[in-house]
């Protein structure tokens, strides 16, 4: 379990943020000098060189975005200068990919960025280029909500496995409806029916909460407060729910902790942008107290799985019912062992999960003060840890950030170094994102900059 009776504030690791993004510019200058685009996008390292894997195009938006949250960090111009030409010259077939379920990864962490970084005046205005992104992002979005599912009570966007499949992981492509919304773009269907993305992103996070996220209700026999599925099944021909599966975790009865961190992460940031929402609006869905509350349910109930299922240190192991996890004892009241000779840890599910802890515990000050602390402390212990070796990668011949990620466990995608009995060492370009937004997040609080959000780019 994590501890979280400690009493940082985020200005504790502010010298540690200042080596990060040093180290930041280097890896991202190494990739660049090194990779080779014409193999695809790098997803994950082996031996510390990044490398492809075929399954989807889902990680180049990180690859580039990276590259902008780095500059908005460091005001680093000439890496600006790369992710603007990165973008216009490889993001569009990400724009209409229609067989995907990540447009909130790959555009809103890409053409979301830049937007998002000229409307808060961090570089010049220039219409034209504005109007270049807002056409990204309103046809990603629509795209995105074309890959729809009605069930009985709703319906979501399916993941690649099809039309039966609600993956965990898409609470963060919500973000590219709302955004689409929010620009004001009408979505079209057979014989010009408009189509509701405001609603289709309410519908997706209604249908995620309820059945990606477990509430210790009697729902099943390993029903407990804040465990997540992977995947939910459903038969598409009544539209009635089946059962959780997992395609990455180690079943559907167990909770993938990095499928489990991206709810951690994508309710409280949905929940922000409700605040911001017209009430008049929501009415028609619920109105905006019963979508908090739904949405506010689920992101406690997965936080506070992650702080009593992780180590002291703030890094989880890759499944919490991983079947040698036995075989380390107690290993929730140490700090994580990524050489164990077991089970890996995910650096990469820690990194995106102390996002969602620090946004829900400044959602729940807000609302009471000192009401959201457990979660803020819990956040900071996660990111004292991975701001330290041996998560933080200071090989100068590493071109990972974050070390200790993990992809596929499962497949046994990941790199197992000589010597080793189970992958370690390595990053990913997901994780490598997401502790540079992590890390960019505390240092706009420390900073007393505009508040990171996705919809800034809109707002």
């Amino acid at each position: 379990m994590i501890n979280t009776d400690t009493k940082r504030s985020p200005q504790d690791l502010s010298k540690k943020l200042a080596k990060f993004w040093t180290l930041s510019g280097q890896k991202i200058q190494l990739i660049n000098k090194n990779y080779d685009e014409s193999k695809g996008s790098p997803v994950f390292t082996a031996a510390g060189i990044y490398t492809t894997r075929g399954w989807t195009e889902w990680t180049q938006g990180f690859q580039y975005g990276s590259v902008i949250l780095h500059f908005d960090a460091t005001g680093d111009q000439e890496v600006l200068a790369i992710a603007k030409r990165q973008t216009l010259e490889k993001m569009a077939p990400h724009v209409s990919h229609i067989g995907v379920h990540d447009h909130g990864f790959n555009n809103v962490s890409t053409y979301g960025n830049l937007l998002r970084l000229m409307r808060e005046g961090k570089i010049p205005f220039n219409e034209w280029e504005k109007n270049f992104y807002e056409l990204a992002l309103k046809i990603s979005g629509a795209v995105q909500a074309s890959r729809w599912t009605s069930i009985k009570n709703g319906g979501f966007i399916h993941s690649f496995n099809g039309a039966h499949s609600l993956f965990v992981d898409t609470i963060r492509s919500c973000r590219a409806l709302i955004v689409s919304h929010e620009l004001g773009h009408v979505f079209q269907g057979e014989g010009d029916a408009k189509i509701s993305l405001l609603e289709r992103a309410l519908l997706h996070i209604k249908a995620t909460a309820g059945y990606s996220v477990f509430y210790g209700e009697g729902r099943d026999s390993y029903d407990e407060w804040g465990r997540t599925a992977h995947e939910s099944v459903f038969n598409v021909k009544d539209g009635n729910f089946r059962c959780p599966n997992s395609q990455q975790g180690f079943s559907g009865f167990t909770t993938w902790t990095r499928g489990l961190a991206w709810a951690m992460c994508g309710f409280p940031e949905e929940l922000e942008w409700l605040e911001t929402a017209d009430e008049a609006s929501l009415a028609p869905f619920g109105g905006k107290a019963d979508l908090e509350k739904m949405m506010l349910k689920a992101a406690q109930a997965t936080c506070d799985f992650f702080i009593e299922n992780t180590p002291v240190d703030g890094v989880p192991y890759w499944d919490t019912g991983a079947p040698n996890l036995h075989k380390l004892g107690d290993y929730l009241g140490r700090a994580a062992d990524p050489y164990n000779d077991y089970e890996p840890v995910d650096s990469s599910a820690a990194a995106i999960g102390a996002q969602g802890l620090l946004r829900l515990g400044r959602y729940l000050n807000k609302k009471v003060a000192g009401q959201g602390e457990k979660y803020i402390q819990a956040a900071l212990q996660v990111l004292d840890t991975l701001l330290n070796e041996p998560y933080l990668s200071t090989n100068e011949n590493h071109q990972g950030l974050l070390l200790h990620s993990i992809y596929h466990q499962p497949n046994g995608w990941d790199y197992v170094p000589a010597g080793s009995k189970i992958a370690n060492g390595e990053s990913s370009m997901w994780g490598d994102y997401h502790i540079r937004e992590v890390c960019l997040y505390l240092q706009k609080l420390i900073n007393e900059e505009p508040y990171y959000t996705f919809y800034n780019c809109v707002k």
